[in-house]
């Protein structure tokens, strides 16, 4: 395990255990998609709209681990993380590997010295109207990826 994700380097135990689980999970996502890439699985019986590819769900899915962090950054008043955009739906399998590495790299830093009360007690109103302090967006950062794993696998039989 990397310096700073040992337990010593933070401040609140909650949010390193929610950025490892995370990073766990974005992953899993991203292994059961290249799976379903490599069996060319179309995209059906599922809850996407007509016309949804695999990499449109890669994009989607990485859209929100990059503006989970920005969010939560902004909201914590904390340095911009400096995360890359997602890649375009054309550009994303070729670039994906590079890309998750950026990403899951820059959720590893701005969370450690934040103390549990910063994350646990102000609500902030999120993109999509509904408020949450930093800790409930951080799980919700870390569930997003569960679900689209899950339809993942019921489309490849996995």
């Amino acid at each position: 395990m990397s310096d700073v994700m040992s337990a010593d380097a933070w401040e609140y135990g909650g949010a390193r255990s929610l950025v490892i689980l995370h990073e766990r999970e974005l992953s899993r996502f991203i292994e059961a998609w290249k799976v379903a890439k490599a069996r060319a699985v179309p995209v059906t019986g599922i809850k996407y709209k007509p016309g949804t590819t695999l990499e449109n769900i890669l994009v989607h899915v990485l859209h929100w681990a990059r503006d989970y962090l920005v969010w939560s950054c902004e909201n914590l008043r904390l340095p911009d993380p400096a995360c890359a955009p997602v890649p375009a739906v054309t550009d994303i399998a070729r670039e994906l590997d590079s890309y998750s590495d950026h990403l899951l790299a820059r959720w590893r830093e701005p969370f450690r010295e934040v103390p549990q009360d910063a994350l646990c007690e102000a609500q902030y109103r999120s993109r999509w109207g509904k408020d949450y302090t930093v800790e409930a967006l951080l799980e919700h950062a870390v569930v997003h990826p569960m679900r689209h794993r899950l339809q993942l696998e019921e489309l490849t039989g996995a």
